[in-house]
């Protein structure tokens, strides 16, 4: 798989969404994309093997369907995922969240170092204490900092393409 290729060549960061897509088949695996032109894919499983983070009073304020929560979402915290995947001081300015189906959004490497401690960027692989299921988005990116229309917010996460 090359980076980006789930959403094809015309993906653009803030493309339009829509708001009920049929639930993707998959088994939640996720392809890293790094600087140095590695590429490394992550399970469900692999996942469940990093150190956990827990972030309580989380809401996804969903396109189509208002606002739901609070949730406490658990998983790898962002940073700390890309500090296993590359060298210490490697240089990268932005990390691209992208779906299966196509939807993305750009992290800048301030907003993933400096969250807060106590609410990371996470690849949330569990929700109030339960494993999300497929429908949920078995692997999705939560930025509990995030207050807007949660187009960061990435259900069904398929690729991180660091750069």
């Amino acid at each position: 798989m090359t980076p980006g290729s789930a959403a094809g060549a015309e993906w653009l960061h803030g493309h339009a969404h829509e708001p009920n897509p049929s639930v993707p088949a998959g088994d939640g695996t996720l392809c890293c994309f790094l600087p140095d032109g590695r590429s490394v894919d992550w399970s469900v499983d692999a996942l469940q093997r990093l150190p956990v983070s827990e972030v309580a009073g989380c809401f996804i304020v969903s396109t189509g369907h208002g606002t739901s929560g609070p949730f406490t979402f658990g998983g790898v915290s962002l940073r700390q995922f890309l500090a296993v995947q590359m060298a210490v001081g490697a240089v990268w300015a932005h990390v691209d969240a992208i779906s299966v189906d196509g939807f993305g959004a750009r992290l800048l490497r301030v907003e993933v170092e400096e969250a807060p401690l106590d609410r990371p960027v996470l690849l949330a692989y569990r929700c109030n204490g339960q494993p999300l299921t497929r429908q949920q988005g078995l692997v999705r990116l939560i930025v509990p900092t995030e207050k807007e229309d949660a187009l960061k917010q990435v259900k069904w996460l398929a690729q991180l393409v660091v750069r």
